[in-house]
């Protein structure tokens, strides 16, 4: 019943029966053989008798009638039509065409194919006949015998033989052919076929491919069904086990499946006809041979790796020629090659890691350019015509050529070449042996290695698989550098624009992939790492050490003392895990195993005299146990090379004969035997492969040269005879001795060696490397990206850039590297064009209204608004920063220069263009500078605030100095450029530097200082530099010469103040930055602008305040107001207000003054205000509130005379203005502007007499002598009023005179004191200085009208002071006479200083009443009375005298001579105590 099914199912698929078909298909092949001469006359019946007599048991007809020869030729020929003439009766007695076997109805068929005598036509048509029965299903998997049947019809396709007719008809044959095997291979029945089957249809198919003589459409239809035929034999890895795989590949058997066997011989197969060596294949059989193999990578490459007879085929031979392939100049082949190579790598990769190193290296060779004069270094080449090989690659690394080498840390210049031949090619002189790839091959290297490039893991494994190894290259660092100079135009030297153009394309393609890879894995971090692999961390030690090694490495190299030293020292030889070990094995095992060590200066260093030591180690190390001399010298001079002179070679020899016979050979019987054994051997492979030996050595002259040397007796011949053969089938080769095929077959060789000791390629998607690699590329990756923005412009290519700088940025923040977003800002900033405007002190641009807007129109903002592209840098620049700010550090300088050109330009945000005074309030910063300032009196506000309506930014500039009409145009780019501005959100940036850690506050406020220093400070700097030998007259004008005013300078003055400001968490740290700058402005006050010298000033303040909130920075406000305190008058003069606003709020809100010397500066600061109308309006009220304080007493014995000092200064601002409206008749100042003056004075010296309450204290209180204490504070307190007594001021005079009058006689001064007041010191230092000065003529006139009123009220206060102190007794007539002549002096001065005055009259009635007061208390008495004595009558004889000059008699009169008697003191005169006023 399954049979039936079967039946049913396969006649379902034709609307005809089996029988019909095949009936047909017999009648089709029969006509064409009919049509053929051969079978128009042939006579089957003959045939059939002889059938038929057999099949009765007759004996058949005999044939002698005819000759034999006919016989023979027509019976083939019959045999062909008899057998369809018996297929048909066949078909004829059977009910059921399926029951039919297999072989029965395919052999006519079949037989025809196989058949010399058949014609094209004819076979065409039986094949067509084949092909049929397979798509009808006639032949399927369970027909009859259907086993031999294929194994029949597999034998008939590849013997296929016809007579040949037209070219067409036989092409057609064979695309039958190949349609057949391909059918067959493809149907149901393909299953059943065994590995000879299907290896005979490959080798027919492949064969019909490589004829080259067939027409191109027959070898690609051919081709077509070999790619589907591979991947099919291929598709049969997937169910095979690999570890049923051995190495040795076995020859197909007759075994259905087909399966592994077939797969071997077709890999062998499609591998040798690779060999570029063969030249029975040409390049066309190699480009169908590779598109083959390709198409069997592609299906089952990843399974091929894991059977091991098939890996072991790609990775030697399979590599090794298409390496060498990959140098054709042939570009279909090299792009075949290069696919190959390509697809091998993903699918077999981690199988592959020597052979990739090799490749890209060969890559990256053969596209960096050509370059000169650079220091010799290591390079690998495979193939090398170098001849003066001075150093040594990495062992087992196919050919060494140190004739060209690239600078250090330049990765692109490392010559690499595949090639099998010993001819030289052509090269650049600075590069032999090396062919620089040009045009389209150049693009293929390119593309394939761009390709390779921009897979997710492949950096990372760059890094693991070689960077991290010492054994290799530095992969990663090597392409990273090509890629990166790949996107830069002169790179490519003579190349075609469009070539230049594509590979800088893929080269940025290539870094921008890089980025976003290592960005996804920032973003996901993967730190699952497989246990097999060696760990993170040994490979990061590894990496660190690897550069160390090869320094070392380099060195030694030069010169091997120098380089182990190095590596000594360095911790890299006799480490202490060796301490046991002898120095000499130590240093032995470092140079078996180092690599890159040059083999020639090894050889020659360790084969020295001096290192016998190290040699007999470093050969110990090597195991010739079981190896034959030839053998153990191969392995031995591989590892160094054999110096050329006798005496080392000798030594070699000799230490290597010992080694080897500790080995224990066999068949040697002594060292020396070994010795000249060993020698034979060297000599021997000289003679066998000296180019210019002609004669060669035979085995009989080898063995006869070695007689009785093997302890006397001689060497078996079996043993010579095989040392010679080793010899000879292959050459002992000497590290960096051959080039061309023997060379590189030997490096090949030694690369496989090396590859089983460097284990697998590791494929990893880790970010455990990512911050290392980062660290190490990130500087030239965005140079390149930020080459791509600026010179390419295409679109998608600049917004990949885009994206390339914000993936940089995403990784410098997850890194935590802040330089990383300083390069990023350099580099975008020089993009924007916002940084090479001049520099503009102050600008005059046109200003236009725009929907009820103003908009300034200046040469900056037409500018930035037709460049696109600076307008896309700045807008990334400043996307990136904002949100970045605690990462950047020196790219604020940067910044800033861009905030400072659009300031300038009028083009930021108006938020940024604030500043903030004491009086006025927030004003915009003025863009022109003021007239020159002279001092006026102004109402409320700063200088700022006065200024501000006519300097508002932008327009204090007149119409006439601005340039031309804007037009249109102007205006639609500015209202762009505005719009890339408000994109850029600087003001949001600006917001954000509030909130910046520390570190990142530090580097704003530098950078503001560096651009602030340099609008300031610097230029004064520079004026000194520029002409050092300028005269000191001249330097002194220049000293004094105003800068203009700079806007600019204003502009980052505010944005650090309001900075700090805002940051105050941070003031111990910013503070000294910020008032480094403030201090170098100050300094030079005269020469910069009022506005900046005032904004300087301001700003300081403003600190202060914020710092009086740190107690451990209070020093720094006495070192500020110090600084304020130096301004010189003028200067102080024009700041005085805000000044005196400022330091109003600092005293009244921080209570921090403590010491006389802070107080001195303080009220020091404030008395320099004094001279400014408004600005002294402002320090008085201060002092009024200081000195009335309740909660606090301000005054202290310490500050007493800095107040008494301030205090006076302002009753003196009262004369100094009295005397200016004097002097200045044609401006006279009106009394309104006097009255506040004046009012100031009369309080101030109402202030200095309501000092006195503190003296009795300041004296109890003070560490002086009280007598000294006495001293000090009354005499401060009286000198000022002493001196306010001559003011010019007759408001001030007067009210000093009269408090000055009330101290003296009043009862504190007295009561203070410690004994008796000394009135000769207070009228020494109080009183005549007084009067001295009222009797200048330069104080009379200052008030001539109200003098004489002032001297009569000193003249007054003289006499009663004197009364007061003087006349009590006479006990001290001498003292008191002394002080009474020198005020009869001065009363005389007073008294004709104005005749007919006031004081004419008043002087001899104050001198009256003090004569009688002295008189009656016994000091004046007229010489004798009974109660003179001699000092009295001196006194009285002086007196008499001196008021005999300018009162004649007045004596007399007052003190008659005797008075008659009965006449007593009661007669009328009366005697006026003083009393106090």
């Amino acid at each position: 019943m399954a049979q039936d099914a079967t039946n049913v199912s396969q006649e379902s698929r034709l609307s005809v029966s089996n029988r019909h078909l095949v009936f047909y298909e017999i009648i089709a092949v029969t006509t064409a053989m009919r049509r053929n001469s051969r079978w128009a006359s042939a006579q089957p019946g003959l045939s059939r008798g002889t059938s038929l007599a057999s099949s009765m048991g007759l004996r058949p007809p005999s044939g002698g009638n005819e000759s034999s020869n006919n016989a023979n030729q027509n019976k083939h020929e019959v045999a062909l039509m008899v057998g369809f003439d018996e297929l048909k009766r066949t078909l004829h007695d059977t009910e059921d065409i399926q029951s039919l076997p297999l072989t029965t109805l395919l052999n006519p068929f079949l037989a025809i194919i196989r058949s010399p005598l058949s014609t094209g036509p004819i076979t065409s048509t039986a094949l067509a006949s084949l092909l049929n029965f397979f798509v009808s299903g006639i032949i399927n998997p369970t027909s009859p015998d259907v086993s031999s049947a294929l194994v029949t019809m597999s034998n008939a396709l590849a013997h296929c033989k016809f007579e040949r007719s037209d070219s067409a008809g036989d092409e057609v044959v064979l695309l039958r052919i190949v349609n057949v095997i391909d059918e067959c291979q493809a149907s149901a029945v393909g299953e059943m076929l065994g590995d000879v089957e299907i290896c005979e249809m490959l080798e027919t198919v492949l064969t019909i491919c490589c004829q080259m003589r067939l027409s191109e459409t027959l070898r690609r239809c051919a081709e077509s069904a070999m790619y589907g035929m591979v991947r099919r034999v291929f598709a049969r890895l997937d169910s095979l086990d690999p570890a049923l795989d051995t190495e040795d590949a076995e020859e197909p058997q007759a075994s259905t499946p087909y399966g592994l066997p077939s797969a071997q011989e077709l890999v062998r197969v499609l591998v040798n006809l690779l060999d570029p060596n063969d030249n029975q294949h040409t390049d066309s059989i190699r480009l169908t041979t590779l598109g083959i193999l390709n198409a069997a990578l592609e299906r089952s490459g990843s399974r091929m790796a894991q059977f091991r007879s098939l890996s072991s085929i790609l990775v030697d031979s399979g590599c090794k020629y298409l390496f060498q392939l990959a140098r054709s100049e042939n570009p279909t082949v090299l792009r075949w090659a290069l696919r190959v190579i390509a697809t091998l790598s993903q699918t077999m990769r981690s199988h592959l890691k020597l052979q990739t190193e090799l490749f890209l290296s060969f890559s990256v060779d053969r596209l960096s350019p050509p370059m000169h004069s650079l220091p010799p270094k290591v390079q690998l080449s495979l193939n090398s015509s170098g001849q003066n090989r001075r150093n040594a690659s990495l062992p087992g690394t196919p050919v060494i050529d140190s004739s060209f080498s690239n600078s250090p840390g330049d990765p692109s210049q490392d010559p690499l070449m595949l090639d099998s031949s010993a001819k030289e090619e052509p090269a650049p002189p600075s590069r032999p042996g090396i062919v620089p790839a040009k045009g389209l091959t150049r693009e293929l290297l390119l593309e394939t290695i761009g390709y390779f490039a921009r897979q997710p893991t492949f950096m990372v494994d760059m890094w693991v698989n070689y960077d991290c190894d010492v054994d290799c290259e530095d992969l990663f660092e090597r392409l990273l550098g090509f890629f990166t100079r790949g996107v830069y135009a002169n790179h490519y030297v003579g190349s075609l624009e469009s070539q230049r153009y594509s590979a800088q394309l893929i080269s940025l393609d290539v870094l921008l992939s890089y980025v976003n890879y290592m960005a996804a894995r920032a973003e996901n971090p993967v730190h699952e790492w497989p246990e097999t692999f060696p760990q993170p961390e040994s490979l990061t030690v590894a990496k660190s050490s690897k550069g160390l090694l090869l320094t070392g490495a380099t060195r030694f190299n030069i010169k091997p003392k120098t380089g182990l030293a190095y590596l000594e020292e360095n911790g890299l030889l006799y480490r202490p895990e060796d301490k046991d070990v002898p120095r000499a094995r130590s240093l032995a095992k470092f140079l078996k195993s180092t690599p890159r060590l040059n083999k020639k200066v090894l050889g020659d260093w360790i084969s020295a005299p001096d290192q016998i030591d190290v040699l007999t180690e470093f050969i110990g190390l090597f195991d010739f146990t079981g190896k034959s001399v030839a053998d153990g010298l191969r392995l031995l001079l591989e590892s160094f090379r054999l110096p050329g002179e006798a005496g080392p070679i000798a030594r070699i020899t000799e230490v290597f004969a010992d080694a080897f016979f500790a080995s224990k050979p066999p068949e040697v019987r002594s060292k020396d035997a070994v010795y000249v054994l060993s020698y034979s051997v060297i000599m021997l492979n000289t003679d066998l492969y000296n180019p210019q030996n002609r004669k060669r050595m035979t085995f009989e002259d080898y063995q006869k040269n070695l007689r009785g040397v093997n302890d006397g007796t001689n060497f078996e011949p079996a043993y010579l005879q095989s040392i010679y053969e080793s010899i000879k089938k292959r050459e002992i080769v000497l590290p960096e001795e051959h080039s061309g095929s023997l060379g590189f077959d030997y490096a090949w060789t030694a690369l496989l060696s090396r590859s089983k000791a460097a284990g697998p390629l590791i494929t990893c998607q880790t970010s455990h490397f990512d911050r290392a690699m980062f660290q190490q590329t990130w500087r030239s990756v965005i140079s390149a990206i930020a080459y791509a923005f600026t010179a390419f412009d295409d679109d998608y290519v600049v917004e990949r850039a885009i994206a390339g700088f914000r993936k940089c940025a995403t990784l410098a923040s997850h890194f935590q590297l802040p330089e990383v977003f300083d390069y990023i800002v350099r580099s975008l900033s020089h993009a924007t064009g916002l940084l090479s405007e001049d520099d503009i002190k102050s600008s005059k641009f046109p200003v236009v209204q725009v929907e009820g807007t103003s908009l300034t129109i200046s040469p900056l903002s037409v500018r930035f608004g037709t460049n696109f592209r600076g307008q896309l840098a700045a807008v990334v620049l400043f996307t990136i920063a904002n949100g970045n700010g605690d990462a950047i550090r020196e790219g604020w300088m940067l910044i800033f220069e861009m905030f400072q050109t659009l300031f300038i330009h009028s083009l930021l945000p108006q938020k940024m263009l604030q500043m903030e005074d004491f009086l006025g309030g927030a004003s915009a910063i003025p863009m022109q500078g003021a007239p020159p300032a002279t001092p006026i009196a102004r109402p409320e506000g700063g200088l700022l605030s006065a200024l501000s309506s006519y300097l508002l930014t932008p327009y204090g500039a007149s119409s006439d100095s601005l340039g031309p009409e804007p037009t249109q145009d102007d205006i639609e780019n500015t209202l762009c450029t505005m719009d890339c501005v408000s994109s850029c959100k600087v003001d949001e940036l600006y917001s954000q530097i509030m909130s910046l850690r520390v570190d990142a506050l530090v580097a704003v406020l530098r950078a503001l200082q560096t651009l602030a220093d340099r609008r300031t400070v610097d230029i004064l700097v520079d004026e000194i530099i520029t002409d050092p030998a300028l005269p000191n007259d001249a330097r002194q004008e220049l000293s004094k010469e105003q800068l203009p005013y700079d806007p600019t300078s204003v502009f980052l003055l505010e944005i650090m103040i309001s900075t700090v400001r805002q940051t105050t968490q941070h003031i111990e740290e910013t503070w000294p930055i910020v008032f480094d700058h403030l201090s170098g402005i100050l300094k030079a006050s005269e020469r910069f602008s009022v506005l900046l010298i005032e904004r300087a000033v301001v700003g300081l303040l403003r600190l202060c305040l914020i710092i009086a909130e740190k107690p451990i920075l209070h020093d720094q406000i006495y070192i500020a107001i110090d600084l304020l305190r130096g301004l010189p008058p003028s200067v102080m003069n024009l700041v005085a207000e805000q000044l005196s606003a400022g330091l109003a709020l600092l005293l009244k809100e921080h209570n921090i003054m403590r010491s006389s010397t802070e107080w001195g500066l303080v009220l020091s600061l404030i008395r320099g205000t004094v001279a400014h109308p408004e600005a002294a309006k402002n320090s008085f009220r201060l002092l009024q509130e200081l000195l009335t304080a309740e909660n606090r007493q301000v005054v202290t014995s310490d500050n007493f005379s800095g107040f008494v000092s301030l205090i006076e200064s302002f009753a003196s601002a009262a004369g100094l203005a009295v005397d200016g409206q004097r002097q200045d008749r044609r401006n006279v100042t009106p009394a309104a502007n006097l009255e506040p003056v004046i009012t100031r004075g009369t309080r101030a010296i109402d202030m200095l007499s309501d000092l006195r309450k503190f003296v009795p204290g300041f004296i109890t209180q003070s560490s002086l002598a009280k007598d000294e204490a006495w001293k000090n504070f009354w005499t401060t307190l009286l000198s000022a009023l002493s001196r306010q007594s001559a003011s010019s001021c007759r408001e001030v005079r007067h009210l000093a005179i009269g408090h000055l009058q009330r101290l003296l006689l009043g009862p504190q001064i007295s009561g203070s004191a410690p004994g008796p007041v000394d009135f000769r010191l207070l009228l020494d230092r109080i009183v005549l200085p007084m009067m001295e000065d009222l009797l200048k003529p330069q104080v009379y006139v200052r008030d001539p009208q109200g003098m004489s009123e002032t001297r009569l009220r000193a003249s007054t206060l003289l006499c009663k002071s004197f009364l007061h102190f003087s006349v009590h007794s006479a006990e001290d007539i001498e003292a008191t006479g002394k002080v009474w002549l020198d005020m009869l002096d001065m009363l005389d001065r007073f008294m004709h200083s104005g005749k007919r005055d006031q004081l004419f009259e008043a002087v001899p009635e104050s001198l009256k009443n003090v004569v009688l007061v002295m008189n009656a208390s016994g000091i004046l008495v007229r010489p004798g009375s009974d109660a003179s004595t001699p000092s009295q009558a001196e006194l009285w004889k002086s007196t008499h005298e001196r008021m005999e000059k300018f009162l004649p008699g007045f004596l007399d009169e007052l003190i008659p001579s005797a008075p008659p008697e009965g006449v007593g003191l009661g007669s009328g005169i009366e005697v006026v105590a003083p009393q106090v006023a």
